[in-house]
């Protein structure tokens, strides 16, 4: 079981399964919300303890698709924990308890910035990875 929460502590979560994924975006949206790497829990094992009340949710214009949710207390970033989708992405950030992988990929290698190096071996690509 792992355990994770925003800054302030009113949104807490646990999360039953380990994340299958780990990986790194460095699109200029996950940038700026501070959650550029993030993991993939399923929907199953996802429970939100407390807080859902102050999660607040970022819906983008086109042609950008994917909501981000945070919390309206702190700002902190949690990722897209109130998607309905089978699998989605949490900030890694926001887990309390130690994560049980690495990172995988790094996407959006392409909007990078020059002031950030990537010093791990994980591979990279230049968009989104091709599925």
């Amino acid at each position: 079981m792992l355990r994770g929460s925003c800054c302030c502590g009113e949104v807490k979560f646990t999360v039953s399964m380990p994340p299958s994924m780990m990986g790194t975006c460095h699109c200029s949206r996950c940038r700026k919300i501070g959650a550029s790497t993030f993991v993939f829990v399923k929907r199953e094992s996802f429970t939100l303890v407390s807080g859902a009340e102050l999660i607040a949710t970022f819906k983008p214009q086109a042609p950008y698709k994917y909501s981000r949710c945070f919390c309206s207390q702190c700002g902190s970033a949690l990722g897209e924990v109130t998607s309905l989708s089978e699998s989605f992405p949490v900030a890694a950030n926001c887990f309390d308890d130690e994560l049980p992988l690495s990172n995988q990929f790094h996407e959006f290698v392409q909007e990078k910035p020059t002031w950030y190096d990537i010093c791990d071996s994980a591979i990279q690509f230049p968009g989104h990875p091709q599925q």
